[in-house]
């Protein structure tokens, strides 16, 4: 498998390009919808699917527009967090100080813990709430990978400090990711990848 990782948006969230078999499979497509459209189209690839971390705007700003071109693929999102998809342009308002312009989500399925597959990929949904109730991370066992989202960064944490967020739940959350194997390597939301060993050498990643 061949992770392409894409810092963006104004908030450099990270979007990733999972490619296996011909398929594809993207994980927070939060901006650049005609980007992300063309490096699918350039590798001949197929789309599969769109999952999303969690609800906020940054990881799923593109999902509606790449969706006009792929109207058959699904959007997976934990149903915790499906109260964000509503605040989209509200959240991107307070955070970038204009109203984008975004594209309504037409499919949503619901991501849920456990083993979950989806034609050549094959995953278990880790429920890691804190900055969000619905955050999730995607850990892909036989290769040691996990994608974080805003759950744990190089060296840090998703924030908890919105009204609906849990400094105590984030804590849980961190800890049962940091029992993960040491070699795991993490792919987060923002920032560049770490692994699970690095952080368990940080000394405190919550005050």
């Amino acid at each position: 498998m061949n992770i392409h990782t894409y810092p963006l948006g104004q908030m450099q969230a990270n979007c990733y390009l999972l490619e296996q078999d011909g398929n594809a499979l993207l994980i927070d497509p939060g901006d650049s919808a005609d980007f992300l459209l063309e490096k699918i189209a350039i590798q001949h690839l197929k789309l599969i699917g769109i999952v999303a971390t969690h609800g906020h705007f940054d990881h799923i700003m593109a999902v509606g527009e790449i969706q006009l071109s792929y109207p058959t693929i699904p959007f997976y999102i934990y149903p915790k967090d499906k109260f964000l998809l509503k605040r989209v342009i509200e959240t991107a308002n307070h955070f970038l100080g204009f109203d984008p312009v975004v594209i309504p989500i037409t499919k949503t399925k619901d991501l849920n813990t456990g083993t979950w597959s989806i034609s050549t990929f094959k995953f278990q949904i880790l429920s890691t709430p804190g900055h969000t109730p619905g955050s999730v991370s995607l850990y892909l066992k036989d290769s040691n990978i996990l994608f974080s989202g805003d759950t744990l960064f190089n060296a840090g944490v998703g924030r908890y400090d919105f009204s609906y967020s849990s400094k105590e739940d984030l804590k849980t959350s961190l800890a049962s990711l940091l029992l993960l194997p040491p070699q795991t390597i993490v792919y987060p939301g923002h920032g560049p990848e770490t692994s699970i060993e690095a952080e368990q050498q940080v000394t405190q990643l919550i005050p």
